[in-house]
């Protein structure tokens, strides 16, 4: 697979439907490593420093900021999308038994699990213990149905910028969430709101923010980062050339 120029800037039309911004290609976000590297080893993070160089280089990162509970922000879009709760609604395609468009009361009344979980950035943060609930994501595809020789889902983001994918098999794992809620609150924006994927065992890029749309499909198809050259199985401590696994 050809990896695109990561100086491009990956901009393609905008879609009807909820806003969105420019994506912006890889270099830039692979250039906070550095920062962040600083950061956490003298324990704080060089928030002016970033903000004016990465708001010079590409504005639709300039909010490559620490959040509350240490989590850093990053995103290819600039405002970050939004869709107003009422007209949220999480579609299930492809190879199902029955298509569904689920509303924010449909996945409340389906069971809901809660994970305590850390959350691994693939440029090196880490923040621990964080509590996610929402659904399992083999429980969203229980009510679809799969049907016979799928092995593949594939992810998109409501607003038309991301992709992620999973095996059948990972996807269908016990720490695998389509999370509406995190730290007991609903998620908010900047973390991927209303609904967002949560993949307990990969790097975040794999936890899709925003999302909108689950297409069960015969073959993985590789997601927005992994077009840009990252890991399509990206395991922490096992992928992308890192080891950030304390138990590894």
């Amino acid at each position: 697979m050809a990896i695109p120029d990561p100086d491009v800037a990956q901009a393609d039309p905008a879609p009807a439907g909820p806003r969105r911004g420019a994506p912006v290609g890889r270099r830039i976000v692979l250039g906070m490593i550095g920062l962040g590297a600083v950061g956490v080893a003298t324990g704080r993070w060089l928030s002016d420093g970033v903000s004016t160089v990465v708001a010079s280089t590409a504005p639709a990162l300039a909010s490559v900021i620490p959040a509350a509970g240490g989590f850093r922000i990053y995103s290819v879009t600039s405002p970050h999308p939004e869709v107003a709760a009422a007209d949220y609604r999480l579609t299930v395609t492809g190879m199902v038994d029955r298509e569904l468009s689920l509303s924010l009361a449909d996945l409340a009344a389906l069971p809901q699990t809660g994970l305590t979980k850390d959350f691994q950035c693939v440029t090196g943060w880490r923040v621990n213990d964080v509590p996610w609930s929402g659904v399992l994501l083999r429980d969203v595809l229980d009510q679809a149905g799969v049907e016979a020789g799928a092995a593949a889902l594939r992810f998109t983001s409501f607003d038309g910028v991301y992709t992620e994918s999973l095996t059948l098999e990972q996807g269908m794992q016990p720490d695998v969430l389509v999370a509406t809620s995190m730290f007991g609150a609903p998620i908010q924006v900047k973390h991927g709101a209303p609904v967002r994927l949560y993949v307990v065992p990969m790097y975040g890029y794999k936890s899709l923010k925003w999302l909108g749309g689950i297409e069960v499909a015969r073959t993985v198809t590789p997601g927005y980062w992994e077009e840009r050259g990252y890991d399509v199985d990206a395991y922490i401590g096992a992928s992308n050339g890192r080891n950030d696994d304390p138990n590894v």
